[in-house]
């Protein structure tokens, strides 16, 4: 769920704060082939994964984003835990998401989602609730295994937690005008919508009743992956002028994962477990 936000923070690489695993905790939460995935203890390995969340929305997508540094970096990172998929042998990080657990929003006053909808249905929720954000992988790595691997390192720490609700956004390219957008819109809400005491509202709403919303459109792979595990949509696209993206609200209850899924948040740091 790529949430973003334009850059704010300082210009040093914030330092991690402590995980939701605990520092004692081994750091290696599942391993594949050559790859490992564990949350960022240093600031190196947090500008890594900042360095290539740049590469991926800027170089990449296109995003407008400060060239000065090559990173990608906002308000939020400081506040975040920063998962990340690593090359063991030579320490480039190939896939992130990072989290921002219930008691780093309240810090912060509020969850990323917050800037672009208004989520005030939520709050019931929110101390159960973990918002998932910049999520981007490397494009020499897009076989599916790094980011099963980074469902099996996600997995692996909120087993250690009693939190319950992902929730995040899931970005769509308007490149084309939008009308890919408003068309997936058009289909997912007739079968994915969430109920409406869950209902969010965009603050800068893509104009769906403007566009083409007949396409015959296929989810793009990672928002295909949350809906198969059970995600639902809680309302209309946000648009995103900066990364000319429809950021889609979605939210996932843990306790409702489809079974196969359930068995990918049940492993622990097992070799092999996201092959």
């Amino acid at each position: 769920m790529a949430a973003r936000l334009e850059c704010l923070a300082p210009t040093h690489a914030p330092a991690p704060r402590s995980t939701v695993a605990g520092d004692r905790a081994s750091p290696v939460l599942a391993s594949a082939g050559p790859l490992d995935v564990l949350v960022a203890r240093d600031r190196d390995d947090v500008v890594r994964a900042q360095r290539l969340r740049y590469q991926v929305f800027a170089e990449e997508l296109g995003a407008v984003l400060d060239p000065t540094q090559g990173i990608d970096r906002d308000v939020f990172d400081s506040f975040c835990q920063h998962l990340i998929v690593r090359e063991r042998a030579t320490g480039e990080v190939v896939g992130t998401y990072r989290l921002l657990l219930p008691e780093q929003a309240a810090e912060l006053g509020g969850l990323y989602s917050d800037g672009e909808f208004v989520l005030d249905r939520l709050d019931p929720l929110r101390p159960q609730l973990v918002e998932l954000g910049r999520s981007c992988v490397h494009a020499d790595h897009r076989s599916g295994a790094v980011i099963m691997l980074l469902w099996s390192g996600l997995g692996a720490l909120l087993a250690r937690t009693r939190l319950r609700y992902l929730v995040g956004c899931v970005s769509v390219s308007i490149r084309d005008g939008g009308d890919f957008a408003a068309s997936l819109y058009h289909r997912l809400a007739r079968t994915h919508m969430a109920d409406a005491s869950l209902r969010a509202w965009p603050r800068r709403r893509l104009e769906l009743e403007r566009l083409d919303r007949g396409l015959d459109v296929v989810p793009p792979p990672l928002f295909k992956g949350y809906l198969r595990a059970g995600a639902r949509l809680l309302g209309e696209p946000h648009v995103d002028g900066q990364f000319a993206c429809a950021d889609f609200p979605v939210m996932l209850d843990l306790a409702a994962l489809q079974s196969r899924y359930q068995r990918r948040f049940a492993a622990g740091p097992v070799e092999g477990a996201a092959q």
